[in-house]
């Protein structure tokens, strides 16, 4: 395994041929962690870890999953988890694999590299979600280990959750989020554009204003808006004028339509309607340990929720099971955007009131 810098002198993954492919490209295996954190999940776990598994069920259905797991947890999730999941003892502060984990690279000789970006648990000590994140910096050194692959290390801070690609040079993020000076307070837009460049082998950029209505990542693009094939994302969406999502989404609207790719095509936006609003019940916040160093969750706050936040597998799409309301016209909206991969929803609630949702939770490694 080698470790590449950023010293003048190293080539970029750019350079040396590396790109991060599409979510809807091929994968080799799709990447979990497992939630414990008495602070973040109710009850310590219990009801999150019952919808991981599900979810972990529906995308082993596509591809092998891997679940990373604390070693104290690490009995209870080998009995709870099938046996064809595999179940890797693996370290970690919270159950974010998107955020934590590596970005997958991938080469046209076949090789497999990931980048190693800085993780501040969404803002640090400035505005972050808990602290501290020790167990989660060292994620992407031991899944390169594990692997056997090229890491490139960055100290740019940066989460999974707030980039996707559509594999053909082109990035959505969110000014919201990448901009925050509570992740990288010196870099310009140009200065982050050129990285995104040089790490992921992008041309283009597509500044997206903001992220969904509180969510607390300071707007992951990954609950607001992402690809499903080059030229063609979904948005989640509002039609109450009163809600503040319905703001953001047509500011995120009017920027799609505005502009084109890296290959220079106009977008095609297909809008997901948003589920709820969704807040914290009285019972849901009283399983949850209040303490100092992390985000505490009130009875009646917003949750951000979306169903934007699916997982794209080989044969499958993962997607979270919000609200009756709505469940069933996103998933029809879904089999219509992937007829070659069956939907499956999950009940997510329980990933939702931990602050986030299925995509959050995965991580795929793509197809070397």
């Amino acid at each position: 395994m080698n470790t590449t810098g950023t010293s003048s002198a190293s080539p970029t993954p750019a350079e040396l041929g590396f790109r991060m492919p599409a979510e809807f490209a091929p994968h080799d295996a799709c990447w979990m962690l497992w939630p414990q954190r008495p602070d973040n999940w109710r009850y310590g776990g219990k009801p999150a870890q019952a919808t991981f598994v599900e979810v972990a069920k529906a995308i082993a259905e596509s591809e092998t999953v891997f679940i990373g797991v604390n070693d104290d947890q690490y009995e209870n999730a080998r009995h709870q988890l099938p046996d064809h999941i595999r179940v890797v003892e693996l370290s970690s502060n919270d159950a974010w694999m998107r955020d934590v984990g590596p970005t997958f690279l991938t080469h046209p000789d076949g090789r497999l590299a990931m980048v190693d970006w800085e993780f501040n648990a969404w803002g640090g000590l400035s505005g972050g979600l808990y602290f501290p994140w020790d167990k989660d910096r060292r994620i992407r050194l031991k899944i390169a280990e594990m692997l056997g692959v090229q890491r490139f290390f960055t100290p740019l801070v940066l989460e999974g959750g707030s980039i996707h690609v559509d594999g053909k040079g082109t990035l959505i993020t969110t000014e919201e989020c990448l901009l925050n000076p509570n992740r990288n307070p010196n870099m310009t837009k140009a200065d982050l554009e050129k990285l995104l460049g040089d790490f992921l082998g992008v041309t283009k950029v597509i500044w997206i204003p903001r992220g969904c209505h509180q969510d607390e990542t300071d707007g992951h693009i990954d609950n607001l808006c992402c690809f499903v094939a080059p030229g063609e994302v979904v948005l989640t969406w509002t039609d109450d004028e009163s809600d503040p999502q319905h703001a953001i989404s047509r500011e995120a609207l009017e920027v799609l339509e505005s502009s084109t790719d890296a290959r220079g095509r106009r977008f095609t936006v297909h809008k997901l309607p948003m589920p709820g609003p969704l807040t914290i019940a009285e019972a849901e916040a009283s399983g949850v340990d209040r303490l100092s160093s992390s985000r505490p969750r009130q009875p009646g706050d917003r949750m951000a929720g979306s169903y934007v936040n699916f997982y794209i597998g080989n044969t499958v799409v993962v997607m979270p099971r919000l609200d009756p309301t709505h469940d069933d016209e996103a998933k029809a909206i879904l089999e219509g955007l992937f007829p070659g991969r069956r939907v499956i929803g999950v009940d997510a609630r329980e990933i939702l009131l931990g602050g986030g949702n299925i995509h959050c939770i995965t991580q795929q490694q793509p197809k070397a």
